[in-house]
């Protein structure tokens, strides 16, 4: 979000990895690779070279909360549990299945949410 607020904010200037690294204090690689990451979704276009940077792929008015989370996020929200309980147990033996089922219900419910915000209603705030 901290990447694609600062390309909202850049109205259509082309901002660098290392402007963008200053931003969030972190080293300008790590910004590659989320920017390659946010290309990857069609979130960013990025060109090389001494004039080159990143800018939104799409306005900031089509790019939807829940398209950011669904192309940032590294694997499930809430988690798995993934022990072995005893199946001999009428909870242990569906635990796992119903906690799966409980995590997916709330991670849905998280997208449809953020699905009614856009990276421009974010960014709004930060005028």
């Amino acid at each position: 979000m901290h990447i694609l607020t600062l390309l909202a904010k850049a109205n259509g200037e082309w901002l660098t990895s290392d402007f963008i690294a200053g931003s969030i204090n972190i080293n300008p690689v790590l910004v590659r690779k989320e920017i390659s990451n946010l290309r990857n979704n069609g979130l960013v276009i990025s060109r090389e070279g001494k004039n080159g940077g990143s800018l939104l792929a799409k306005p900031a008015q089509q790019i939807r909360v829940s398209d950011v989370f669904l192309a940032t996020r590294q694997g499930a929200f809430l988690g798995t549990a993934r022990n072995t309980p005893n199946p001999d147990c009428p909870v242990g033996k569906q635990i796992n299945q119903q906690l799966d089922n409980l995590y997916e219900e709330a991670e849905n419910a998280l997208i449809q949410k953020l699905g009614d915000s856009t990276l421009d209603d974010f960014s709004q705030r930060f005028d």
